[in-house]
């Protein structure tokens, strides 16, 4: 396979073909994040990107049944470079029962329903969504692109056209001085998008990002380990989505946990207070990463 740079994945996808259809992030901008920042974002030529997926094929002897498009945004691939993927990937690929991208709310909102019920009928049917916090000034500060309400819509319209969704909060993200307000607000998101998956990531401060600038210039602070467990232990207590499984299980936090949401509420919570009560040991930070 011809890869540029780290590829980055969920870690449900750990068992899936990654086919890179784009470089880097068209967006770029979020403050804390790392992954692309070496790529200049450009889409890969179709006729690379479906040599790479024939190559998948045969070597896998036509058995792959999980398909991840790389990298940070697929999904702002126009429809007729989608179709072409899509097309494909169900041509060679008999067994095939999940494709996945990730995707930001403001290219889910530029694609018409049409659209999105096109590509989710030609074999697209699940969005990694990452607003990462439902408080708008942390968002704002965090330079995501999308406000509260656009995440709602974006997942409003995701889910008509059938789409499964995961969601992905960064404990942390608010800072000291919006950490309840962001662990209350990223809740209500969770709510009011009601994902078939919820994770939940850790905040991690990594050299050369702005988060750093941010935080040396006093604009930013992480909080404590044990703060950050209680922004968890509030948003799986506030959240109220229909029927999600939920995930702590990235290499970024300090607590790997799992359930369904809301059957394992009360577990997961206790769960929570194990650790904060120090009954329940933490991840070392050396197994810690992104």
């Amino acid at each position: 396979m011809r890869y540029e740079g780290t590829i980055y994945r969920p870690p449900s996808e750990a068992d899936s073909y990654i086919l890179q259809a784009t470089i880097g992030c068209s967006w770029n901008k979020c403050v804390y994040c790392d992954m692309y920042r070496e790529k200049e974002f450009r889409v890969r030529t179709l006729g690379e990107t479906l040599d790479d997926l024939r190559t998948a094929a045969n070597l896998s002897e036509h058995r792959i049944e999980k398909m991840f498009v790389a990298d940070g945004d697929a999904l702002i691939l126009g429809p007729d470079h989608w179709q072409a993927i899509l097309e494909t990937a169900n041509e060679q690929l008999p067994r095939l029962k999940q494709v996945s991208c990730y995707a930001m709310a403001k290219n889910i909102l530029a694609k018409s329903d049409a659209e999105l019920a096109t590509l989710r009928e030609q074999g697209l049917n699940l969005l990694y969504i990452g607003p990462e916090s439902g408080d708008d000034p942390t968002l704002k500060r965090i330079a995501k692109g999308s406000t509260h309400a656009d995440h709602v819509e974006a997942a409003r319209k995701a889910k008509a056209a059938g789409m499964r969704i995961s969601v992905i909060a960064l404990l942390g993200i608010g800072g000291v001085e919006r950490s309840q307000v962001h662990a209350e607000r990223t809740a209500e998101l969770v709510t009011e998008m009601d994902p078939e998956y919820f994770a939940a990531l850790t905040t991690s401060v990594v050299p050369n990002t702005p988060l750093v600038k941010l935080r040396d210039k006093g604009f930013w602070e992480l909080p404590t380990v044990p703060r950050m467990l209680e922004e968890l232990r509030t948003i799986v207590d506030l959240a109220r989505p229909t029927d999600a499984l939920f995930r702590t299980n990235h290499a970024s936090n300090h607590l790997a946990l799992g359930g369904r949401l809301p059957r394992d509420r009360e577990a997961i919570i206790s769960a929570i207070d194990g650790a904060l009560s120090g009954r329940i040991r933490l991840r070392p930070e050396r197994l810690r990463g992104l």
